[in-house]
């Protein structure tokens, strides 16, 4: 039963963190939507930034599973994350980037929250790097983290205009990039 209790917790902070934020949701509201009692809170989660760090662990492992699976389904290309991404912003009631949105909301640079946030950002252009390397690129990292700015960017952007097509804006910058990164290396 207490791990049914985590679960729920973390299944309720996704849900409620997401749509009004960590700061607007206190831990009464997460009880009450979880249907956990307080001692079981405090059982599996010392804080509520420990449920905000461990939910961000979660979502992050679940996020970036889907996004491999899908970049595949969608031919392995490289520039095929940013379709992924707009894909996903489109079928989800789009907020934004829950991990930029969560850091927007961190009083402390050395939480455990900022750090998870840095943690999936690290991944993603660690996934980035992956996807890219075996190009003949200048600087396969730095194109790397140009795109994961642009990705960020797109989903912010995606956000206030309430549409995907900053995706699109921002793929066709990615592909620009590649070309000028592949262009740099084949003149030398």
């Amino acid at each position: 039963m207490g791990t049914h209790a985590r679960e729920r917790l973390l299944v309720a902070a996704r849900d409620l963190f997401y749509k009004e934020g960590v700061r607007a949701v206190g831990i009464e509201r997460l009880l009450d939507a979880s249907g956990v009692g307080r001692a079981s809170f405090y059982r599996h989660f010392a804080s509520k930034d420990e449920l905000v760090t461990a939910m961000l662990s979660e979502y992050d492992v679940d996020y970036r599973t889907w996004l491999k699976t899908r970049v595949d389904e969608l031919g392995g290309e490289p520039l095929a994350v940013f379709d992924a991404a707009a894909e996903y912003s489109d079928r989800t009631d789009h907020r934004g980037c829950a991990f930029l949105n969560v850091l927007a909301e961190s009083a402390e640079p050395e939480q455990l929250v900022q750090r998870a946030v840095v943690d999936h950002k690290r991944s993603m252009t660690d996934y980035l790097t992956g996807l890219l390397e075996g190009r003949r690129l200048s600087d396969t990292a730095a194109l790397a983290a140009e795109w994961m700015m642009l990705l960020d960017g797109a989903s912010s952007a995606a956000r206030y205009r309430r549409d995907v097509s900053s995706f699109q804006q921002a793929r066709r910058l990615a592909e620009a990039g590649l070309r000028r990164e592949s262009t740099s290396t084949v003149a030398r």
